[in-house]
């Protein structure tokens, strides 16, 4: 049981190591929204985004150090990843742009990973070399556990993003094929009855004008 405690205290101290933000936000048509991240200097930090719903699933997309230095920029992308290494300590910001659309709203996702993953900071106790290899087992394990967690969380997300884009690809589809429907029933309606009075032209009988009555 102690053991145990153990393995899931290590794996608190890997989440506290680094640590990540994601967000999805609704981006209106002709508008820009920024976000902000202080990073200390020499950390690495990993951004990744991408548009779920609207228009061609498209955004522009910058990313500036705390001097205002661009460290990414991209225009009318659907989704990327950029990994740097903050030169200085500060804010960094980051924007999303879709003022190059006039009327499609947009729905973005980003996830901002700060920080290396390092488990292995847990301070080795004991004396004797058998209980020192022993922790260094439990920390192995820890990390195996971390990692494995990680990779089950990025591939949830990503499959929560592809589900979402295919429901929204599909129910757009859907509109598409009951306006088709419908269009093609009206044309289908108008011919039949265009159709009918047509035939009926051909049956009616004509009055004649001008010939002499005969008594």
């Amino acid at each position: 049981m102690g053991h145990i405690f153990y393995i899931f205290s290590l794996i608190t101290i890997c989440v506290s190591v680094s640590y990540a933000g994601e967000m999805t936000f609704e981006l209106p048509d002709n508008e820009k929204q920024c976000f902000f991240e202080e990073i200390d200097k020499g950390v690495e930090s990993t951004l990744e985004y991408q548009v779920i719903t609207g228009g061609h699933y498209d955004v522009d997309m910058e990313l500036t150090d705390p001097n205002g230095k661009s460290l990414y920029k991209d225009v009318k992308k659907q989704y990327d990843s950029f990994t740097w290494t903050a030169e200085s300590k500060g804010v960094h910001k980051f924007c999303f742009s879709n003022e190059f659309s006039t009327f499609t709203h947009k729905v973005v996702y980003f996830d901002l990973e700060v920080g290396d993953d390092d488990p292995l900071s847990v301070a080795k106790k004991g004396t004797g070399d058998a209980q020192a290899t022993a922790m260094t087992m439990m920390e192995s394990t820890g990390q195996n556990i971390y990692e494995s967690l990680s990779d089950v969380l990025d591939d949830q997300t990503h499959f929560k993003l592809r589900e979402a884009g295919g429901r929204v690809f599909a129910e757009d589809l859907n509109q598409r094929v009951m306006y088709w429907s419908i269009g093609e029933s009206v044309i289908v309606l108008i011919i039949g009855i265009g159709q009918v009075l047509v035939l009926r032209s051909f049956f009616t009988e004509k009055k004649t004008s001008g010939l002499p009555n005969i008594h």
